[in-house]
């Protein structure tokens, strides 16, 4: 029994419907790599004390990141020289880099992502969270972290802040009799850079 023109034009119709669908899941399950400006990217902390707030910057070595959005994957790292950390006061800097961070001793610190829990719009903003391994001082410690991520044509920016306890970690806390300050200091990055997909 032979089809109908009709049926057989319904049925070429359909198939063309999905074949369009799934050319549009392939393109949405594009890989997305990140790259990291230094120049374009901030690294700034904040540590409470009794009698002010210090505040604080680092500079970014590299950085570079590569999501599969049908699998959630995040690889790559993001690397911070730790010995270009500054505070603005000479002896504070000295006493933070010999006794807090050993710089000398461990001069990169480093977040390794995993996964990222929530969905990366291609163009425009999108909230999520990062979870994966930060390396300071010779340990890693398992951190999820929450990120503000915006992509517009071949540039992407995101804010990312979270706190690291320093001396729960095993850092030693700077304090003095007479100079009391937080356990945990607080973290801000303004990352931008290029988008690529693949």
């Amino acid at each position: 029994m032979s089809m109908s023109n009709r049926t057989r034009k319904r049925l070429c119709t359909s198939l063309l419907a999905i074949f369009l669908a799934a050319c549009g899941k392939v393109a949405v399950a594009q890989n997305l790599a990140f790259q990291l400006d230094p120049q374009g990217t901030a690294v700034n902390f904040t540590l409470a004390d009794v009698l002010h707030t210090v505040h604080g910057t680092f500079l970014l070595k590299q950085g570079s990141l590569l999501l599969d959005p049908s699998s959630n994957k995040l690889s790559g790292e993001i690397v911070v020289d730790a010995r270009s950390g500054q505070s603005g006061t000479g002896m504070r800097d000295r006493k933070m880099h010999r006794e807090v961070l050993e710089s000398d001793r461990y001069p990169d610190i480093a977040f390794r992502p995993d996964r990222i829990e929530g969905t990366v719009a291609e163009q425009g903003k999108s909230s999520v969270h990062l979870h994966g391994m930060f390396a300071i001082h010779g340990s890693d410690h398992e951190i999820t972290v929450p990120a503000e991520v915006e992509v517009s044509g071949d540039r992407w920016s995101a804010r990312i802040h979270f706190s690291v306890p320093y001396a729960k970690w095993g850092m030693r806390n700077p304090s003095t009799m007479f100079l009391r300050v937080s356990e945990s200091v607080e973290i801000d990055i303004a990352a931008s850079g290029t988008v690529v997909r693949h």
